[in-house]
C-alpha cells in the first residue's frame, strides 16, 4: 500500500475528518469509517484468505470436470491443434501468475519487515532520548 495515500487505515487527519463527517451525516457511515481505520490493515489478509477458501472449494470441481470445465462448459473450437495450443498458453499464463503472486508475497513480507525495523528504530531512539532527559525507565519495559 502506498504510504502517501490520503485515505489509508490509519489515524490521519483525512480519515478522522471523514469519520466525524460520517457520524454527523449518518451514524453508520461514521461507524464504518471507524472500523476501516481500526481494522483496515487486516482487509488484505482477509481477502486473500477468502479467495484461497473459494479457490479450494472450486478445485474439486476442476478435478471432476477437467481443467477448464466439462464438455458442455468448454469453449472448444473444433480445431484440436488450436485447442491444445490454447490450453498450453493458459497453463503457461497460470504459471506466470503463480510466480508473480509469489514475488508479490515476498515483497509484501519484505516491506512489513522494513516497517517493523523502522518502528523498532524509532522506539529505541525515543527511549534513548527519554533516558537522556533523565526520566528513567518505565517499569515493565526492558532497557534498550
Amino acid at each position: 500500500m502506498n504510504q502517501s495515500a490520503l485515505i489509508r487505515p490509519d489515524w490521519t487527519p483525512a480519515t478522522i475528518a471523514l469519520m466525524v463527517l460520517g457520524f454527523v451525516v449518518f451514524w453508520p457511515l461514521g461507524l464504518a469509517m471507524l472500523a476501516y481505520i481500526i481494522f483496515g490493515d487486516r482487509l488484505k489478509s482477509f481477502k486473500k484468505d477468502a479467495n484461497d477458501t473459494v479457490d479450494g472449494m472450486f478445485a474439486s470441481c476442476r478435478g471432476k470436470f477437467g481443467r477448464r470445465g466439462g464438455s458442455a462448459f468448454r469453449n472448444a473450437t473444433g480445431n484440436v491443434a488450436f485447442d491444445d495450443w490454447r490450453d498450453a498458453e493458459l497453463s503457461r499464463l497460470d504459471e506466470e501468475r503463480r510466480k508473480l503472486d509469489e514475488m508479490r508475497e515476498e515483497f509484501d513480507s519484505y516491506v512489513r519487515e522494513l516497517r517493523r525495523a523502522k518502528d523498532q528504530e524509532e522506539f529505541d531512539r525515543f527511549m534513548r532520548e527519554r533516558r537522556a532527559k533523565g526520566q528513567g525507565d518505565v517499569p515493565g519495559f526492558p532497557a534498550t
